[in-house]
């Protein structure tokens, strides 16, 4: 590996915004301010869903399971970006290189599952309330988890493995802020359709089917929401769908912008700008979108604030209430 790449012992150097000097203390402070209110909000998330038996639910699982994925991917990016914009040194080694890549692209794929997992969880609260605590038991919820992790992080290791073996013939110059799959091709000085046409084929995978399944459970669940009789409850359930489809067409819209076009037409302002959104403002809104306005939210922070005990010592995996609650608003 090290005799095809010819750049092994002095890594990379990563190029980031160093034509646009005058962006990167503006930027630095910007990303610096996201970075910190991301940690913040998926750690609480984290910390509620463990303490706090209420949480103790399959939504509340899989958004944990989120929150942490977030974390880690912000913390697999962030920090070397803002090392880039106010330090000198902008290289990074190539053992650094290949884990940031393989961590990156594992924990996108894991994240695209997992959304598609929580729309259909979703789709059976809303659509099959009195069959929910059937469908959506512990083992399932615990396989489904699983198989994101997994199926994530097994594609992540096939293709870092075919990116980063590819001969460069001394070029070590990256003209982004961290590696990443289109911008390690460009580099390459050797034929790439082979690994170009397994990175369309793994993108459709993780892209576009995820994304199919959470467009066709969220119509069923505007239909079920359509049946809803008070006006109040439409519009609760509406305003809901709505924010979670936002987060969704962000991340997925960003990441097939990026990888299911051609690295020829690769736009290195463009992509660096996509980069931003679904590496720190997409883990910046799942929080917020998905679980910072609910009500049981609200309730367990501020009873771990207030230092109340957790009542209700059984951790069941679902509130009983839930599934009524729902039912009853059709």
């Amino acid at each position: 590996m090290e005799r095809a790449n010819g750049s092994t012992s002095s890594g990379f150097l990563l190029l980031g915004f160093s034509d646009r000097p005058q962006l990167e203390t503006p930027l630095f402070v910007v990303i610096l301010m996201g970075y910190v209110l991301s940690c913040l909000g998926n750690g609480t998330i984290i910390l509620l869903s463990l303490r706090d038996p209420r949480l103790h639910t399959p939504m509340y699982c899989f958004l944990s399971n989120l929150s942490f994925m977030d974390l880690c991917l912000t913390t697999c990016t962030v920090p070397q970006t803002l090392a880039n914009l106010k330090g000198r040194d902008k290289t990074i080694t190539y053992g650094g290189c290949v884990t940031q890549l393989l961590i990156a692209l594992g924990l996108g794929g894991v994240e695209c599952m997992l959304l598609s997992v929580m729309a259909y969880d979703r789709y059976a609260a809303v659509c099959l309330p009195l069959h929910y605590l059937i469908i959506m038991h512990p083992q399932l919820c615990l396989r489904l988890v699983l198989t994101a992790w997994l199926t994530g992080f097994g594609c992540s290791v096939l293709q870092t493995a075919l990116t980063m073996t590819l001969p460069l013939c001394g070029r070590n110059q990256v003209d982004h802020f961290f590696c990443e799959v289109p911008v390690m091709l460009k580099l390459a000085c050797a034929d790439t359709s082979i690994i170009e046409a397994e990175v369309f084929a793994v993108s459709v995978f993780f892209l576009v089917v995820p994304l199919s399944l959470i467009l066709v459970s969220y119509g069923h669940i505007t239909r079920a929401v359509l049946k809803i009789k008070l006006a109040r409850g439409r519009r609760k359930a509406f305003g809901t769908c709505g924010s979670h489809l936002m987060v969704v067409v962000i991340f997925f819209g960003t990441l097939i912008s990026m990888y299911l076009q051609p690295p020829s037409s690769y736009s290195r302002d463009v992509n660096k700008s996509i980069a931003l959104f679904y590496t720190l403002v997409t883990p910046l809104l799942n929080p917020l979108i998905y679980t910072l306005r609910n009500k049981e939210v609200k309730g367990a922070l501020r009873r771990l604030l207030l230092g109340k005990e957790q009542v209700g010592g059984h951790h069941t995996l679902l509130c009983p209430q839930e599934a009524g609650n729902i039912s009853r608003m059709k």
